[in-house]
């Protein structure tokens, strides 16, 4: 398996996390189920995703995308596979 720097996989997890919100894994459980991570992980990622300016809106522990910001997400659609082999996501 090939290395990827902590900044790739952080920034890549962030976006990989907005994109299952949009796709209906947008709970901490949810997104849990879909990837394997840790809680710890999966809420400290949630926490962090506004570093990249993107802005999400948490009703009850429900996240909604409401601005991708600096991500191009037709890139992130484009390039999902990619995302998740570096993550060794499902």
């Amino acid at each position: 398996m090939e290395d990827h720097s902590k900044t790739k996989t952080s920034f890549y997890r962030r976006i990989y996390v907005t994109w299952l919100i949009e796709q209906g894994s947008n709970s901490v459980p949810r997104i849990i189920a879909a990837t394997g991570m840790p809680r710890r992980t999966a809420q400290d990622t949630l926490a962090a995703i506004h570093e990249l300016a993107i802005t999400l809106e948490n009703n009850a522990g429900i996240y909604r995308v409401v601005d991708w910001g600096a991500v191009d997400r037709k890139w992130v659609v484009d390039n999902i596979n990619q995302i998740k082999r570096v993550l060794n996501y499902p």
